[in-house]
């Protein structure tokens, strides 16, 4: 099989629209939560979220191109350009056949949401003749930031979404990795974009009981492990990872961020929403994690964990982290107690940001968590406040969605 690295890495994100102004804000414990802006909230039970700010499309796309894309493909296309770009990649200096090589694997949990709801507005305040723009469905569908992505850059090879709800951009990152471990693409661009702070969205999960209400104290809102936590804070934005063979980065002088060297897929096989109590699919997924990277679970130095903050999700990961892991002091934090959760786009995120600290050899902290909820397993290493500086060699990222998907993906130090 071939061995896999990360050259090159894009964001878009409530904490800034670069890789470096993420992790800066990361590593400074900063909540990008804050009033809801984009549409008036003033009914609803929730009105705050973690809004991208200052995104400006026309630095990647001709303003004319714009009407073409909805906003979650806007923050694809602008996450997978910096990634590019920071991979030092040239397409344009290679010829079609070279582009044969090169793929696109995308995902989103919601796709084109805000285009849906804006164009059913319409047609619902209308007389009923169906008025509906010629880019309603392109604009819509799920599909369509990979293809973006694809024309946008001229790329030939594998090219498709994955859809697994909040496990989606992990899973579009795990398929990429295998189709360069089998040979049928030399670089693949993985990641997920996510643009659901909108009325829909919010209202939809509000009322599944999933977001928090904490109104009045939003920028502490998102509490992973809290005992007062009380549900999830939307975010959106897009994350973008360069993965090659190694072979072929070492041939052309790339620079190395990290090698990805193990995944693992699972299901709960539970609930529509919920997960399971003891977090069967999580540990299916992080001990095949393991088996596929021939590690143990004493490797581990980091697992950057799901912990939206919601009462049974946290808990049920930190239930089948303990199952895998044990007494071991391996150290777990949530950064979505800084970003939000971007739904579909978390996974590409948090695996960014468990690149950096395996690069970088810094634990992000939990930040807002001052009280540990007492159902919470004994033992645990979970890292609140500031960031610790320590050894990574190793970093799980674990995301789960909806439907009881779980996917996890493990991260190495890179090593000739």
């Amino acid at each position: 099989m071939k061995r896999v690295v990360v050259t090159g890495m894009g964001a878009i994100t409530p904490l800034g629209n670069s890789v470096n102004e993420l992790w800066e804000n990361i590593l400074a414990g900063k909540s990008a939560a804050g009033p809801i802006t984009k549409f008036d909230a003033s009914k609803f039970k929730t009105r705050f979220a973690c809004e991208v700010k200052d995104f400006n499309i026309e630095e990647y796309i001709d303003k004319k191109e714009t009407k073409k894309y909805d906003l979650f493909t806007q923050y694809a296309i602008a996450a997978a350009d910096q990634a590019i770009k920071d991979s030092g990649l040239d397409f344009e200096q290679m010829d079609e056949v070279g582009r044969y090589d090169v793929g696109v694997i995308w995902a989103s949990g919601n796709g084109g949401i805000s285009t849906f709801e804006q164009q059913l507005k319409e047609y619902n305040g209308g007389d009923g003749t169906p008025r509906f723009s010629p880019f309603f469905i392109p604009k819509l569908i799920v599909d369509i930031a990979a293809g973006a992505i694809s024309i946008k850059h001229q790329l030939h090879g594998p090219n498709y979404c994955t859809v697994s709800a909040c496990a989606s951009s992990n899973t579009a990152i795990i398929s990429a990795f295998d189709t360069i471990r089998l040979g049928k693409a030399k670089v693949m661009i993985a990641g997920g974009s996510e643009a659901a702070v909108t009325e829909g969205s919010v209202g939809g999960f509000s009322s599944a009981q999933a977001l928090s209400k904490n109104n009045e104290n939003a920028e502490q809102a998102s509490r992973p492990f809290d005992v007062a936590r009380d549900g999830f804070v939307m975010g959106e934005g897009a994350g973008a990872l360069v993965l090659e063979d190694l072979e072929y980065a070492l041939e052309r002088g790339a620079t190395i961020y990290a090698e990805l060297v193990g995944t693992g897929m699972a299901a709960d096989a539970y609930h529509l929403t919920g997960t399971h109590p003891e977090g069967l699919g999580a540990v299916l997924g992080m001990k095949r994690a393991l088996e596929e990277a021939g590690i143990e679970a004493k490797d581990i130095e980091y697992i950057n964990a799901h912990a939206t903050s919601t009462g049974i999700g946290d808990i049920s990961e930190l239930k089948a982290i303990k199952k895998v892991f044990g007494d071991l002091p391996v150290a777990i934090s949530g950064t979505k107690s800084m970003t939000g959760h971007l739904l579909g786009a978390a996974g590409a995120i948090e695996s960014i940001i468990s690149v950096l600290s395996v690069k970088n050899d810094v634990i992000p902290g939990t930040i807002n968590t001052t009280e540990l909820d007492s159902a919470i397993p004994e033992g645990l290493n979970i890292i609140l406040g500031k960031p610790v500086c320590q050894t990574v060699n190793y970093c799980l990222n674990n995301t789960f969605g909806f439907g009881g998907h779980t996917a996890t993906s493990l991260f190495k130090k890179y090593s000739a």
